[in-house]
């Protein structure tokens, strides 16, 4: 069995935080996400591979025991030693791997890889016990990976559920962790809850139905006056800049947030805090008129 580096997977260093971790993997879901590649194999493989070692690396009880198993992989392979020798069953969740499991996702189309199972079967077992108990309760969850943009304008998802192909409606306004419920899509007959996760909601700085951004513009600009443009999630706008702004200064754009997810038509507000951009290179003349400019008392 190989050994997966869960680590170079993601792009991220050893001692990386979880916030690094959690931005590289959004990063990279929705760069191999089906949705976006729909039918290429590879993109579906690698997009397993992420989410497994987010599953890993997310978990603090999961990545300390990997931690220890890269040591101690690390040193056998320094002495030496050939993969297929490592004695894999010292690490196994239980005698005889993990196996047995379904952890299939029907929206990222597989499960989790032998070298996951083997060392984290005991802990997936006693999570699927937990859920079924909980699905007996409350219904079904299962995650759903949407784009910021998605999460603004509304979207839809198709869920095939036993004989059945459904299109259910992600409405606008939804942040991670929000709960998309369909009525009886579940086996047995039990609701269904989609768990939303908003791949890339680092995009925007969102508060309730605020939006916060920044805004890099002209040290001049600043001084004189003028317009720049804005990133919005409908789309680039111009913001008039008083002359004698000062950096740092935020704007409000009224009603450019998200919208309320029971009311869609009402937005939020999106505040734009502005960045100075000071220019590298200067003529002699340029140079000349800045020095007698910076003469001015303020």
């Amino acid at each position: 069995m190989d050994y997966k580096d869960y680590y170079k997977i993601l792009g991220v260093d050893r001692k990386a935080g979880a916030d690094d971790i959690r931005k590289a993997y959004r990063k990279l879901a929705m760069q191999f996400h089906p949705d976006k590649n729909p039918g290429d194999k590879k993109s579906e493989e690698k997009f397993k591979e992420i989410n497994e070692a987010y599953q890993v690396l997310s978990d603090e009880k999961k990545r300390a025991r990997y931690d220890q198993l890269g040591s101690a992989y690390s040193n056998f392979r320094t002495g030496g030693g050939r993969p297929n020798d490592f004695q894999w069953e010292d690490w196994s969740g239980a005698r005889g791997g993990g196996g047995g499991v379904n952890a299939d996702d029907p929206f990222n189309g597989g499960g989790f890889s032998d070298f996951f199972r083997t060392i984290f079967g005991e802990a997936m077992r006693s999570s699927a016990r937990s859920q079924a108990a909980q699905q007996q309760q409350h219904g079904y969850q299962q995650e759903v990976d949407i784009t910021f943009q998605e999460a603004f304008e509304g979207t839809t998802r198709h869920l095939q559920s036993d004989d059945r192909k459904l299109q259910v409606r992600i409405p606008a306004g939804v942040k991670t962790g929000s709960k998309v419920r369909v009525a009886g899509a579940g086996p047995e007959g039990l609701d269904l809850y989609l768990i939303v996760n908003i791949t890339d909601e680092d995009k925007f700085e969102r508060d309730g139905q605020d939006l916060y951004t920044t805004s890099t513009l002209s040290v001049f600009t600043l001084i004189l006056g003028g317009e720049t443009d804005v990133e919005t999630p409908t789309g680039k706008v111009k913001l008039n800049i008083p002359a004698g702004t000062q950096t740092d200064q935020v704007f409000r754009l009224a009603g450019r947030g998200m919208p309320h997810i029971k009311n869609p038509n009402t937005r939020g507000d999106l505040f734009v805090k502005l960045k100075v951009q000071v220019p590298k290179y200067l003529s002699a003349k340029q140079r000349e008129l800045l020095e007698e400019a910076a003469l001015i008392k303020f």
